[in-house]
């Protein structure tokens, strides 16, 4: 299905824009561990062929989970700048679809993305759980190979060898929340809130009461809801709040979770707040009162006030191509995604002539030989298992005087 040819000097004319409504263009940089340029070739040897690979994005750029998708196309995009301002013989080529966070419009993105051109090569995405299920399917039967950033349920990769998670599952969350808890002694009773339409909240909950169980914690108030734009949490706080819950744990994302802050400090209620992964980015929602977080726990891989060189390279990119947003974990994951789609390919050996079929058989191989890692800035010497979790150490976080503080 692929076969391209491109000389090397049509490769240095390569332009990659952001899809239409993703913002302006971002000015590309030296990435922070850049592979060893291509060894110019001997006088009078043939120029090695330019290696270029078409990566097809799926995530909401439009609806309620826009804010989520736009970070993880955002931060794919900084990696493939970065990638394809190196002096190399592989490039990207880089185009998302929008899917509004709905399993049957990712579909169509993913069709949308088979016809580009003369085809996609790698799937990246979906950022959602429930539409990643839907499109993995489709990806087994077709042969693609996918890397998600962030859909963190087990049905994502479940029964299928092609699909893999940069992010953690849901259920290594919530054991990960409730062993943490446990360990550090942060709560006698604990109340949990989530949402029972969402297969992300509704996993990671699982997990944790399993485990809550296990390690001798004590739930004394759980309650759902089923629409993260639910404006009104009264009665679930009023169920913690009267069960003497000390600590109230949300594995929600952060806009239901603003608004239950803000109405558990209307109603005096103050137990300690713990988030997962979906809390991150918080900080950064418009019109959100920061004082409302100080003091919530959150269990995330990236840590936006780092100050180490990777980061920072990052966030200033970041920041240009969004017009000034911060990233959250959400495109930190998008970022590594890239880069570890990038290195595997360079490891496998991709070339031009390869289909998309043999391009995912090869990925796979990569991914799963053991030997395979990434240092990103979610994680450092990460690694795959044949089940396509990813391996690497959770961290927690606390917020204080509106920043992130490790814990």
């Amino acid at each position: 299905m692929k076969k391209r040819f491109l000389a090397l000097t049509m490769a240095g004319a390569l332009t990659l824009g952001l899809l239409a409504g993703c913002g302006g263009g971002s000015t590309p940089s030296a990435a922070p561990s850049a592979a060893p340029s291509a060894a110019p070739a001997e006088s009078g040897a043939p120029a090695a062929e330019t290696v270029t690979l078409k990566i097809g994005g799926i995530g909401p750029i439009t609806g309620s989970a826009a804010i989520y998708g736009t970070a993880t196309n955002w931060g794919a995009q900084v990696a493939v700048d970065e990638i394809n301002a190196m002096q190399s013989d592989f490039k990207l080529e880089y185009r998302f679809e929008d899917d509004e966070a709905d399993g049957e419009k990712a579909i169509n993105a993913y069709r949308t993305l088979q016809d580009w051109g003369d085809g996609v090569d790698i799937i990246y995405g979906c950022t959602t759980s429930g539409a990643c299920v839907a499109v993995a399917g489709e990806t087994y039967s077709d042969r693609y190979f996918q890397l998600t950033p962030s859909a963190s349920s087990a049905d994502v990769t479940a029964g299928h060898d092609n699909v893999f998670q940069m992010c953690f599952t849901d259920p290594n969350q919530g054991v990960a929340a409730a062993e943490y808890i446990a360990e550090k002694k942060l709560a006698t009773k604990i109340a949990t809130i989530y949402n029972n339409a969402d297969p992300y909240s509704t996993g990671v909950y699982e997990a944790f009461a399993a485990e809550a169980a296990a390690q001798g914690l004590e739930i004394v108030s759980t309650t759902t809801f089923s629409d993260d734009n639910n404006p009104d949490f009264s009665v679930q706080i009023r169920a913690a709040k009267d069960a003497g819950a000390d600590l109230l744990f949300l594995p929600i994302y952060y806009t239901p979770a603003s608004n239950i802050l803000k109405q558990a400090k209307d109603m005096d209620y103050a137990p300690k707040f713990f988030g997962v992964d979906g809390m991150d980015g918080i900080l950064t929602l418009e019109g959100f009162d920061l004082s409302l977080a100080e003091g919530l726990m959150l269990m995330t891989p990236f840590n936006a006030y780092a100050t180490d060189d990777k980061t920072v390279s990052f966030i200033d990119n970041y920041k240009k191509l969004s017009g000034g947003v911060d990233p959250n974990q959400f495109a930190a994951d998008g970022y590594d995604c890239i880069y570890a789609i990038y290195d595997a390919a360079k490891k496998a050996g991709i070339t031009n002539d390869m289909s998309h079929e043999d391009i995912c058989e090869a990925m796979i191989g990569v991914f799963t030989d053991g030997s395979f890692t990434v240092d990103g800035l979610t994680g450092s010497g990460m690694t795959w298992n044949t089940a396509g979790e990813v391996s690497k150490a959770p961290a927690a976080v606390v917020i204080k005087d509106g920043i992130y503080v490790n814990m």
